[in-house]
């Protein structure tokens, strides 16, 4: 067992990243895991996002992968330590020092606060060509992405309020959004339906799923193939972006039963701060939030959670 830590990070994404910079500059020594979380990977969703047009200071937009080393970076000249292992178990419950149990071997670390920034992952439709296409015109966020596609015909796949609010926003910038969904009616709310349907530029496509993604070839989308679930019958929509609403998942599996959450798994924290149920864990970034999802939000509320772990150090006696 190590000695004890003041602040270790769980995650390595914006939010994580944010979080070890701001402690790491409040001379708290911050010890970051970046390990796989859920099969996800170091850095987070911005490592498969190819172009990245609207974080702050890049006007000529960057790679996902290039805007996470350039963090890693930062974190690492601040006086960070970050280590590649994977976090096995964390004990929160007892309180302060929490233990966190990592690697191979479940070598135990001790820390008098925590940050969680696990962040969340994008459902998908878990077909090859989707896969394939990732980053490529095929996207879990249309605010994030759907700028690409200006004044071009896309698709989008979902029926919840999500996909209806990402449908009206992609018929803001996009010539026609085609919206599928595998059921007969939508299940998002009334009001969003009513607007959905009001929208001349959106169509909707019921009953129907997405068979596959056309362009692997090419490297690039240029349409779907759709199959209508009642009568087998297939049909190929020319579009060049395809995006995919059906939720996410926060990476929160680690915390069940040890913190509060949300009844759709997000982590709770006390509005306007990053503080969850156990005093001394705070939580920043895409494990939860669920309403915006942006990499500049999720940084933010990294500097919030560092913040908050050094005032909540300073009413425990300093460190």
């Amino acid at each position: 067992m190590s000695d004890i830590r003041n602040v270790i990070i769980i995650g390595s994404g914006p939010a994580g990243h944010a979080a070890a910079i701001y402690a790491a500059r409040a001379n708290l020594k911050p010890l970051m895991f970046e390990g796989m979380v859920r099969g996800g990977v170091p850095g987070g969703q911005l490592m498969i996002t190819n172009d990245v047009e609207n974080y702050p200071g890049f006007p000529h937009k960057i790679t996902g992968p290039d805007l996470m080393a350039a963090f890693r970076d930062q974190s690492i000249n601040q006086g960070a330590e970050i280590q590649t292992e994977d976090v096995n178990k964390v004990d929160l419950l007892r309180g302060a020092p929490f233990s966190i149990f990592v690697g191979d071997d479940n070598i135990e670390f001790q820390a008098r606060t925590v940050i969680i920034a696990t962040g969340a992952q994008a459902k998908w439709l878990n077909i090859e060509s989707e896969h394939a296409l990732k980053g490529r015109g095929v996207s879990a966020c249309a605010v994030c992405d759907g700028a690409f596609f200006r004044n071009q015909d896309v698709a989008i796949v979902g029926g919840g309020d999500t996909a209806m609010e990402e449908a009206m926003y992609l018929s803001g910038l996009c010539k026609t959004v085609t919206l599928v969904h595998r059921r007969d009616s939508f299940r998002a709310s009334k009001t969003m339906q009513d607007r959905v349907l009001a929208n001349p530029k959106i169509r909707p496509i019921y009953n129907s799923a997405v068979e596959e993604v056309l362009g692997v070839v090419k490297g690039e989308v240029t349409g779907v193939k759709l199959k209508n679930l009642v009568t087998n019958e297939i049909n190929d929509v020319a579009v060049t972006g395809l995006f995919i609403a059906i939720g996410h998942t926060p990476n929160t599996d680690l915390f069940t039963g040890q913190l509060e959450l949300h009844d759709n798994g997000y982590i709770k924290t006390r509005p306007g701060t990053s503080n969850t149920s156990v005093p001394g864990v705070f939580a920043a970034g895409d494990v939860q939030d669920f309403i915006y999802r942006q990499a500049v939000t999720a940084a933010g509320t990294g500097c919030m959670a560092a913040l908050d772990a050094e005032r909540w150090l300073a009413m425990q006696g300093g460190h």
